[in-house]
């Protein structure tokens, strides 16, 4: 079987043409897969990571708060960019647009200009600190059933400290009053006791004395 050689040539033209526009494709794309802008919003901070752009040439960025601060300034990067800090969000009762603008200094068809939006943080409550409870709310003990003794009340000591004040000093003896009749014994008993044994001894001298005479008589 012959083959025309205008079918080869027309073949082999269609498989070039492919091959062209296959590698033209691929080399169209590559460019625009290098250019990767990656940012991230949150409700208090942005972060950014800008990957594979061109060394050789300037390339610009900058991020605001639409009708708002400036969170980050123009800046001037080469192939890559991030944050190492987020940047902070300022405090905001409403949701907030955020802006993003990155120049590309090899061609603007890789510049980008997008917003994001950036919800209300949502407050958490603290928890209530404890209070101690004062005397009033403290709960009173249950009363007990046994009825309670009283107490003898504790004598003052403040009405006999008055009476031993008030009470009168016990009066001196004087030296010029009368000697009391003495009621015991004193120091002049042994002098009574010796005139008495005298005494006797006296009257049975008498007595034996008048003996003796009578018996002389007779």
């Amino acid at each position: 079987m012959t083959i025309p050689r205008r079918s080869w040539r027309g073949a082999g033209a269609f498989a070039a043409a492919a091959v062209v526009g296959l590698a033209g494709g691929v080399l169209s794309a590559s460019p625009a897969a290098a250019h990767t802008p990656t940012w991230a919003v949150t409700c208090s901070e942005v972060t950014l990571n800008l990957t594979q752009y061109s060394k050789d040439v300037a390339n610009q960025v900058t991020v605001s708060v639409v009708g708002g601060d400036v969170l980050l300034p123009t800046t001037e990067f080469g192939r890559d960019f991030s944050t190492k800090t987020p940047l902070q969000l300022p405090k905001h009762d409403k949701e907030l647009t955020v802006r993003l603008v990155v120049k590309a200094g090899d061609s603007d068809r890789y510049s980008v200009d997008q917003t994001k939006v950036a919800p209300v943080c949502e407050e958490t409550t603290p928890a209530p600190t404890p209070t101690e409870e004062s005397p009033s709310e403290t709960p009173s003990e249950t009363p007990s059933t046994e009825p309670a003794t009283p107490e003898a009340p504790e004598p003052s000591a403040t009405p006999s400290e008055t009476a031993t004040e008030a009470a009168p000093a016990p009066a001196e003896p004087s030296s010029s009053a009368p000697d009391l009749a003495e009621t015991g014994s004193s120091s002049a008993t042994p002098v009574i006791g010796g005139a008495a044994l005298a005494v006797l001894l006296a009257g049975g001298g008498i007595l034996w004395s008048v003996r003796k005479r009578r018996s002389v008589q007779h």
